[in-house]
């Protein structure tokens, strides 16, 4: 996947391509390979390492395709509804760095994967988001790409993880698990019981017991992942079923920005107040005592400064460009 597209349709003129397709043998490339090596000039020597490396060879090929613009991504979405299948190979193309910016974040995470490896995972997942992009909803096919994308690499570290050995299924379901455990654990300010997170979660108090007993057994999912002290856990990468699609999460990420677009007319104060009482920051919704407290003024001056901000907002010109999103 990751040559062949490459050599099959890059932009280089027929010369270049035909060149590019004789030295494709196995014979050939070796004779290549060798000669380079023999070079004698720093600017052979530096070419040589250059091509010998297979990640190097790659990031060459892909710097042959140039980038497009969202309205060339549109046109070209709508060419692959019809079934233009050089449409589809030219807005992959056109994504193959971003699938390598994201893979980079993933270096090192699992044993068993090379670079080449998370590469090829993540032009996967960029696969399945050209096949279902939807261009009319309104947000940049990037933004779209980028779900698929983690979501695919994730995914096979967690298959070809050697510490997991439990379907990725039930991997998901402990990743739920432990996002309802600490969400409680701030909530109530203890460690919550079975029957309190079988309630959040919608299933049974033995299931509940049953994906503790895995969790505590197999793997931890609070497990550093990486060399550094500030690396992520194990849950924070593993995809989950229950989080939002793709679609709607491009959705979310646009009306967050149309959000803060309307709140930057807003004053410093009111602007915080309705952070901390919606939970636009931390997702933790302050009551209007708390958020009193902060800023030294009683919880009816809060509600006042809060009602003025939201009536401020409803007037805002943009408002209708929100209502898109929600």
């Amino acid at each position: 996947i990751l040559f062949s597209m490459a050599k099959k349709t890059s932009p280089k003129k027929r010369k270049s391509a035909k060149k590019a397709k004789r030295s494709s043998s196995p014979k050939k490339k070796t004779r290549g390979f060798l000669d380079m090596a023999r070079m004698t000039t720093e600017e052979g020597k530096a070419e040589a390492t250059l091509l010998s490396d297979p990640i190097q060879m790659y990031l060459k090929e892909m710097g042959n395709f140039p980038r497009i613009s969202v309205e060339e991504e549109k046109q070209l979405a709508k060419r692959i509804e019809k079934g233009d299948k050089k449409a589809k190979e030219r807005l992959i193309q056109a994504n193959l760095r971003l699938v390598v910016s994201i893979a980079k974040k993933y270096v090192g995470r699992s044993p068993n994967l090379t670079f080449l490896d998370l590469i090829q995972e993540g032009n996967i997942g960029l696969f399945r988001a050209v096949e279902k992009f939807d261009w009319r909803k309104g947000y940049k096919f990037s933004t779209y790409a980028t779900w698929w994308i983690r979501q695919a690499i994730t995914r096979a570290i967690a298959d070809f993880g050697k510490t997991i050995r439990i379907p990725v299924h039930m991997v998901e379901t402990i990743v739920r698990y432990n996002q309802v455990r600490r969400k409680l654990l701030q909530e109530l300010g203890r460690e919550p019981m079975a029957e309190e997170i079988a309630a959040e979660m919608g299933i049974e108090v033995e299931k509940v017991r049953h994906i503790q007993n895995i969790s505590q057994r197999v793997v931890s999912l609070e497990t550093p992942v990486g060399k550094d002290e500030k690396s992520n856990i194990l849950a924070e990468f593993i995809a989950d079923k229950k989080t939002s699609s793709p679609s709607s999460l491009a959705g979310k990420n646009i009306l967050k920005e149309r959000l803060q677009e309307i709140m930057a007319d807003l004053s410093p104060r009111e602007r915080e107040i309705l952070r901390m009482r919606h939970g636009l920051s931390d997702g933790v919704r302050h009551t209007l005592e708390e958020v009193g407290k902060e800023f030294g003024v009683t919880r009816e001056r809060i509600r006042q400064i809060e009602a003025k901000a939201i009536e401020k907002i409803r007037k805002h010109k943009k408002l209708k460009k929100l209502k898109e999103y929600y």
